[in-house]
């Protein structure tokens, strides 16, 4: 199903673009998807363009990131976890599954994934770490979309010359 797509002075088309971010976490993790809306705005990218999606954690965004680029509907999907080491092998596993199936989402698929999942090594609740992290979510959630607008325009000039 083909879109039409609404021409837009910044960006040349509006882009539909769909955010998942994890549940776990949410205070955190919902300052990189409020700061990717926030950027996206200033770029010219219209928030009734923009769907967000809601998963438990980061382990369940990479399906649903499949299953949202099959449907055809999004230019790109960004993604927004945070995933702790709570001192067993869980964290790397998780990491490495949720990093690696993003990838294989965007590469099966033609839609770019774009990530705001974090994993730091060292993770604790407690105040220093609590606002460090709030803090470095905000520029990730920037970070994306910037970049997420940018890989939207350089894809849309490719598909142009083919």
């Amino acid at each position: 199903m083909k879109q039409t797509r609404i021409p837009n002075k910044k960006l040349g088309t509006i882009a539909r673009i769909a955010v998942i971010s994890a549940t776990w976490h949410s205070d955190i993790v919902v300052r990189a998807r409020d700061a990717f809306l926030a950027e996206a705005a200033v770029l010219g990218q219209s928030a009734k363009a923009i769907d967000l999606y809601e998963v438990p954690g980061a382990f369940e965004i990479p399906l649903h990131a499949q299953i949202l680029a099959k449907s055809g509907r999004y230019d790109a999907i960004v993604a927004c976890a945070l995933v702790v080491d709570g001192g067993i092998y869980r964290h790397e596993f998780v990491a490495h599954a949720v990093i690696d199936g993003l990838m294989r989402v965007q590469l099966d698929t033609g839609v770019p994934v774009l990530s705001a999942v974090l994993t730091p090594k060292d993770f604790h609740e407690h105040g220093d770490h609590l606002s460090f992290f709030s803090e470095h979510f905000v520029k990730k959630g920037a970070e994306a979309a910037r970049a997420c607008i940018a890989t939207i325009a350089a894809l849309g000039k490719i598909k142009l010359l083919a």
